[in-house]
């Protein structure tokens, strides 16, 4: 039964997406969609983001994190978080997309590419010069996805991160 309704789905999406910024009612959403991409890449366990931060830092006083959703029949399926970032060398800001994420049965029809569209759109008003992300090196079929959009990736550059007793350590020394 799942697959017949998935099946149908498939077939059912022939309108464009719609793509908008987030809102407060969007979070159960987003926090679900953390989780499958979470399970998909084999980290479920790491998730420890709940409702209220994200509504928090995406909706508070001052949010430094920002997102965008994609909807097919009036339901979140998708969505991307990204932040800003600083080149010093070109003086200008990027966004770092933090997380792209489509439901698994509505793969396929343009979703990922309309949120990244998005975000490339906002970058080019705005003045920025980059829109950069960090892909796992096993994701074939991401890595597939971004470089038919044209990315590249930055083989020079390796990422580095203190976390955890190594952050407390580094802060406190």
């Amino acid at each position: 039964m799942r697959a017949l309704a998935a099946s149908r789905r498939r077939r059912s999406i022939n309108l464009p997406p719609v793509i908008r910024y987030a809102t407060p009612d969007d979070v159960p959403s987003i926090l679900r969609l953390i989780r499958e991409l979470a399970s998909y890449e084999r980290a479920l366990h790491e998730v420890k983001a709940t409702e209220e931060q994200l509504r928090e830092r995406l909706f508070g006083d001052d949010p430094k994190v920002f997102a965008h959703v994609v909807e097919h029949d009036g339901r979140v399926v998708g969505f991307a978080m990204w932040f800003l970032t600083f080149s010093t060398w070109n003086g200008t800001h990027g966004i770092y997309l933090e997380d792209l994420f489509v439901e698994p049965d509505v793969r396929g029809h343009g979703y990922g590419k309309a949120l990244l569209t998005e975000l490339t759109r906002i970058a080019d008003d705005r003045g920025y010069e980059r829109v950069e992300w960090a892909v796992l090196t096993w994701n074939k079929p991401a890595i597939g996805f971004y470089e038919s959009l044209g990315a590249r990736p930055q083989d020079e550059w390796m990422v580095y991160r203190l976390t955890g007793d190594a952050l407390t350590k580094a802060a406190r020394s």
